[in-house]
């Protein structure tokens, strides 16, 4: 029996998903959460052989979330389940040491196609994806974005996305100076005057929804 931890804010979505999950043979959820900290709690209190993770959570993002599990519990499989489109986040939580990522539009016919693949130690990912991984493999240069941190990423997103730095503390449980550091070394990095030039160079390159 493959257990399952299901990670999502939104309660309408998680009931989706344990439903999929509980109608599937050999399957079931053993534990549930509503935000970052308390899937951690969650994990290391219930058996589980493979959590299902969301990324934009109130107190802790799915990316810090992902980060922890790999350290405490490594062998633990982690699928991220996200409304984000892969441009903006898959291959980073790949690399941070996701065992997939799927769309939750994608959800309803994927998601246990998608659990099995991974608890066997496979790798999942969408046709589209694989091949710019392939792709990126192959590319020389990386663009600007890409040599931004995990964290300097996700400000920069929340920024193109009209957040204040007031707002992307709060979110990121963070300070208002650390997040106002992080934008000026995103600044510098692309090379960028102010949150203006940032936005659109995030709508360009697709990060944002």
């Amino acid at each position: 029996m493959v257990r399952v931890v299901v990670v999502d804010d939104h309660a309408v979505v998680r009931e989706g998903l344990k439903r999929i999950i509980a109608e599937s043979p050999n399957m079931t959820v053993s534990g549930e959460a509503s935000g970052g900290n308390e899937a951690l709690d969650v994990v290391r209190s219930t058996p589980c052989d493979v959590l299902v993770l969301d990324i934009t959570m109130p107190d802790k993002n799915g990316m810090d979330v992902l980060k922890q599990i790999r350290t405490e519990s490594p062998k633990l499989p982690v699928l991220i389940l996200s409304m984000h489109s892969e441009d903006q986040y898959a291959v980073r939580m790949l690399r941070a040491g996701a065992a997939g990522y799927l769309s939750k539009e994608s959800a309803p016919v994927k998601l246990v196609e998608a659990i099995r693949k991974i608890v066997r130690g496979g790798k999942y990912v969408s046709p589209t994806l694989a091949e710019r991984l392939v792709f990126d493999l192959d590319k020389e240069s990386k663009l600007p974005h890409e040599l931004l941190s995990d964290r300097e990423y996700q400000v920069l997103c929340m920024i193109a996305s009209g957040k204040t730095v007031g707002k992307i503390a709060e979110e990121l449980n963070l300070s208002v100076k650390t997040v106002s550091t992080y934008r000026a070394r995103i600044l510098e990095k692309l090379e960028m005057a102010n949150n203006a030039e940032l936005t659109r160079y995030a709508i360009k390159a697709n990060l944002v929804d």
